[in-house]
């Protein structure tokens, strides 16, 4: 099976995971459905004072003639909340993660535990704040990266043919890839494997963090479906956080005790 159908197999298998371990899945829906509404919330107000906004940072503006005051003043408010709409989706995973840190470490250690011939979970060893201290310093690298990234395709998007053939899909890959690492990292930051080990981890396998973090970008640009699939996506990436060290995984169904 080529490594694009393998990650895609580790996305479906996740979800089956937590489709199987109820509790598991809903005490995985708490984070993201709590960061859901503190996002909204930013969204609706920056929707309903935006054009305030833009009018406070343009004073120079003040004395144009119209019709081209509201034609610029407008096109600010909707690039601004177009800006706003793209962070949101670049950082909703990484936000949920930091949020329910708790909540996806035990996740992600019970499908360790559930799949490991031993029975066994790596353990970090950590306390909590370093932890918390350590993901948040992370996100905020990868953050960077992503921006990076998002700036670029943004100006090719504006290439004749290009940008509206093959920039879309190569945003979706590059979305995809640092969805991967994200979620990736919770099992790996569990084992001690820091962020640039990861990221050259995963550059050794693109296909197979295309094959996982694309189709899951693609459904995460809705953020509500996101809320629905991340516990399965955490409990995925796991599996294919220990297909990437080269761990080896039981076959066999899910134990009643991993279940318990």
């Amino acid at each position: 099976m080529s490594d694009l159908a393998r990650g895609f197999g580790y996305l479906l298998k996740g979800q089956r995971w937590v489709a199987r371990h109820g509790k598991q899945y809903g005490f995985g829906l708490l984070p993201g459905l709590l960061t859901l509404v503190l996002y909204l919330a930013a969204l609706v107000a920056l929707a309903a004072y935006g054009t305030d906004l833009t009018t406070w940072a343009t004073p120079f503006a003040d004395d144009w003639s119209s019709p081209w005051l509201g034609l610029f003043r407008g096109f600010l408010t909707v690039l601004l909340f177009a800006l706003a709409l793209l962070l949101s989706v670049l950082t909703f995973t990484a936000m949920t993660l930091l949020i329910g840190q708790p909540f996806y470490e035990n996740l992600s250690e019970k499908v360790d535990r559930d799949v490991s011939p031993d029975g066994t979970a790596p353990e970090s060893g950590l306390p909590l704040y370093r932890e918390l201290w350590i993901s948040a310093r992370d996100s905020l690298r990868v953050l960077v990266r992503a921006l990076c990234w998002a700036v670029l395709l943004f100006a090719l998007g504006f290439v004749p043919f290009l940008g509206q053939t093959v920039v879309p899909v190569l945003g979706f890959m590059v979305t995809g890839f640092f969805l991967t690492e994200e979620l990736t990292g919770v099992a790996l930051m569990r084992r001690r494997v820091e962020l640039r080990d990861r990221l050259a981890l995963l550059r050794s396998r693109r296909l197979l963090v295309w094959g996982f973090g694309t189709p899951l970008a693609l459904a995460f640009v809705v953020p509500f479906v996101a809320v629905f699939l991340m516990p399965g996506a955490v409990a995925g990436a796991t599996l294919m956080a220990r297909d990437l060290l080269g761990e080896e995984s039981g076959d066999q169904e899910p134990s009643e005790e991993a279940a318990a």
